[in-house]
């Protein structure tokens, strides 16, 4: 196992590769994430335990996703239980990594309330939206400014952790430290795939949207709004698709499903 150091327009591609994924076998894609969905709202809404048991859940839900994005590239169906690949590896560095994220995602969110009261922490663990006054004050965007920040380096390190666990048998502490280490080796792939997701996925729909809405002068106003739904659908899929792609990429691994 050893990181490969790739261009930036390989990170710009990524997510085209997500999509030519997802293109394969869209239905698969979809029940994949209704089931990952619907698995996780169940855990969540377990009293007490709930929310810190869906985090330590993600890891190992990652590499079924990335299992799907394998047996897709390779033109194989993605079959359903392929979601749950990450269990029928050693689940203790998976559960190690869910422990791990859980732990980061705390400390970046604690961080953030130092900023804002508690507000966007409240926001991400209920749901429920702050008022409009605390959305546009300097404390809730300073807290988010803090959540951001602090979350890069959590991202890179989980991001080819799971699969480095499951499928190279590393332990959690070194496949942490992999996937940083290859993270940031690749920065430059990275921030290229960061902008083209960004535009694909923020700028682009939100432009679409705001066209629609002022080209109907507003009477339109609900019907476009009820085409978020139907993005996400395809967005996500991509997405995780995408992540499959870089790993691909970097560690050079690409296996028959």
């Amino acid at each position: 196992m050893q990181a490969r150091v790739v261009s930036a327009s390989r990170g710009a591609r990524w997510l085209g590769e997500g999509w030519r994924c997802f293109r394969v076998a869209p239905l698969g894609w979809l029940a994949a994430v209704f089931g990952y969905w619907i698995v996780m709202m169940l855990v969540s809404i377990v009293p007490l335990i709930g929310i810190a048991a869906a985090a330590v859940l993600v890891p190992a839900f990652s590499v079924g996703f990335m299992a799907i994005a394998r047996a897709t590239s390779h033109g194989a169906p993605p079959q359903f239980a392929l979601l749950f690949e990450g269990f029928r590896h050693p689940v203790r560095p998976q559960l190690a990594l869910g422990v791990a994220y859980f732990l980061c995602l705390a400390a970046v969110l604690g961080a953030s309330a130092l900023a804002d009261d508690g507000a966007l922490a409240g926001w991400m663990l209920t749901g429920l939206r702050p008022d409009d006054e605390v959305l546009q004050s300097d404390a809730f965007l300073g807290a988010l400014l803090i959540a951001v920040l602090l979350y890069v380096p959590v991202m890179a390190a989980f991001w080819f952790a799971p699969p480095l666990a499951a499928w190279h048998s590393t332990g959690a502490p070194k496949a942490l430290f992999f996937s940083a280490a290859a993270a940031l080796m690749n920065w430059r792939a990275f921030l290229a795939y960061g902008a083209a997701t960004a535009i694909v996925t923020l700028v682009i729909p939100f432009v679409a949207l705001t066209l629609l809405t002022l080209a109907s002068a507003g009477s339109l106003r609900f019907p476009v709004a009820s085409l978020v739904f139907p993005l996400l659908l395809i967005l996500l899929p991509t997405l995780f698709a995408s992540f499959y792609a870089s790993y691909r990429d970097i560690f050079g691994y690409d296996a028959a499903p």
